[in-house]
């Protein structure tokens, strides 16, 4: 079933519900920092499902982001939501073990290393590329709003994002070198 954008209020609505509106982040709220990195997906074209999934990336917290709203095994609580396509994504991005997956991140055969489960997989080139499509997302939002992040973070971001550029959109590395070598 196609995810539209109309999703978005009802995950809104979930992401009130289980606090991300009271949960400090950089840049003010953590659902102030979602919203942000959908609407840098959207501004770079980024289909509905993966601007759902940017809106709730948090969800089961991330490898830099302890903090998690559900627990794993009320996915299909998001999954109602928001549709599972954009669910998965989420899933994916909140499961990478960032050490072990970035190195062979642009490798089309590198492992993803699922640091719930500890086991590894080879993600699909789509999914590979909407890993890296809303990990800049993630990241450029971080190093705008937040000088010392860029400062301490910003060089080794550009090196992430200039290894895994074939996986990027044209307007999300354009967005990476302006951030982040500016």
């Amino acid at each position: 079933m196609p995810v539209s954008l109309a999703a978005s209020g009802p995950a809104d609505a979930l992401l009130h519900e289980l606090g991300a509106a009271d949960l400090a982040h950089p840049g003010g709220t953590l659902m102030a920092h979602l919203q942000r990195v959908q609407g840098q997906l959207a501004a770079w074209g980024a289909r509905p499902a993966l601007q759902l999934a940017g809106l709730c990336h948090a969800f089961y917290g991330t490898d830099g982001f302890a903090e998690a709203l559900l627990p794993l095994d009320r996915r299909s609580e998001l999954t109602a939501v928001v549709g599972a396509e954009a669910e998965a994504l989420v899933y994916l991005y909140a499961s990478c073990d960032r050490g072990a997956t970035y190195p062979t991140l642009a490798d089309p055969d590198g492992p993803f290393h699922d640091r719930f489960t500890g086991l590894s997989h080879t993600p699909e080139p789509q999914s590979r590329r909407d890993f890296a499509e809303l990990s800049a997302a993630n990241e450029l939002d971080l190093a705008r709003i937040d000088p010392a992040f860029r400062d301490r973070w910003g060089p080794d971001l550009l090196t992430l994002f200039t290894r895994i550029r074939p996986l990027l959109s044209r307007p999300a590395w354009s967005d990476c070198q302006e951030v982040l070598a500016g």
